[in-house]
């Protein structure tokens, strides 16, 4: 079946296994898109494997109080998978004994799972180097509840990742609704109040942009500067780094580049901006990804895609990690969007 025929069909994205069937399938109006594996072995770099632990990512819930139209997790409100109390507890056991040195919560929004502060003072006692929380910012002033967020977050010296499409309104709100901008801001400047991102201090505050549309980010460095100087004029706001993401076709950016007609071109895009110096760096080298029902993953885009470990260790609660790190990674076409230029991961770029 072609690419075209088989986009044609109206039938819902939203399950892994049609959104793996549409990447897979790689036949276009100009030629034959190149598998992903093909790719790495012209480079000599497959398979891809696992170099040593250094990211346990733990996505503790769907619960969003947003619904962006890029969303890769489609999250939002509606979404009731929630990481229990017994699952965080099986993660905990594994974070004293991992070797990793960062633990990365995320969601949804994970300030919305409920037992969200718990899991933080009990994970901030392990004593990880880098204890990072992505923050989509607004949650901050979703509630009451959470208006002490940024006091919390210093209190056990979380570090803040905080999504913010750009830094105009308009950019910002087209791709996450009416008025999330405003309450971004709102939401940086009670960080900032409270030391986060400011010069000289260790509370980070770093923020996340990815396109808004059918192109990839530009360079980071570049980006940042915009940025930084927009933020401190506009608002008197600071932050410590901006992380340039590459959108990966999958779940709701998957709809809207079909949706749009943008598909084709955004793969080639994609393809022919392959880097492969950015292979040997990509997130799922050093990242264990855990589902909020503790599954493994090699990142979080193959947990939306279910595409869990190829280990005979698959559920934190058989967590092994001499076992795990003997695995070949899965790929699929997906992942040229971690491969493109400078590279991406959830730490920004790459290489």
């Amino acid at each position: 079946m072609s690419t075209k025929s088989l986009l044609a069909r109206k039938d819902d994205l939203a399950s892994p296994e049609r959104q793996l069937e549409v990447l897979s399938n790689g036949i276009f109006s100009n030629g034959e898109l190149p598998t992903f594996a093909k790719k790495i072995k012209e480079t000599n770099q497959f398979p891809l494997r696992p170099k040593k632990l250094e990211i346990l990512q733990i996505n503790v819930g769907y619960m969003c109080n947003q619904v962006c139209s890029h969303c890769h997790v489609d999250a939002g409100p509606d979404r009731k998978e929630i990481m229990t109390k017994e699952t965080m507890k099986q993660c905990l056991e594994v974070i004293k004994k991992t070797g990793a040195h960062t633990l990365d919560l995320t969601g949804g929004a994970p300030e919305m799972n409920p037992n969200f502060r718990w899991f933080v003072e009990e994970a901030s006692k392990v004593g990880i180097k880098d204890f990072i929380v992505r923050s989509n910012l607004t949650i901050i002033r979703a509630n009451k509840k959470y208006y002490d967020l940024p006091e919390f977050f210093k209190k056990h010296n979380v570090h803040v990742v905080s999504s913010m499409p750009h830094y105009t309104r308009g950019k910002t709100d087209k791709q996450r609704g009416d008025g999330v901008f405003d309450k971004s801001i709102k939401a940086l400047q009670e960080l900032n109040a409270v030391g986060y991102g400011v010069p000289g201090s260790s509370l980070r505050l770093d923020l996340v942009y990815n396109p808004s549309g059918a192109f990839l980010p530009t360079n980071q460095e570049a980006l940042e500067a915009d940025f930084k100087k927009a933020l401190k004029e506009d608002f008197d706001i600071d932050f410590h780094n901006l992380f340039a993401i590459t959108n990966l076709p999958i779940s709701r950016y998957l709809e809207y580049l079909i949706a749009s007609d943008n598909y084709e071109d955004y793969m080639y895009a994609l393809v022919e901006a392959f880097n492969p110096s950015a292979v040997a760096n990509v997130m799922c080298t050093n990242t264990i990804s855990v589902s909020w029902d503790g599954w493994l993953y090699d990142c979080d885009f193959n947990q939306m895609l279910d595409l869990k470990v190829a280990s005979k260790i698959q559920h934190i609660s058989e967590y092994n990690e001499a076992i795990l790190e003997d695995r070949n990674i899965i790929i699929s076409q997906h992942c040229y969007g971690c491969t493109a230029g400078a590279g991406s991961s959830c730490q920004g770029t790459v290489a």
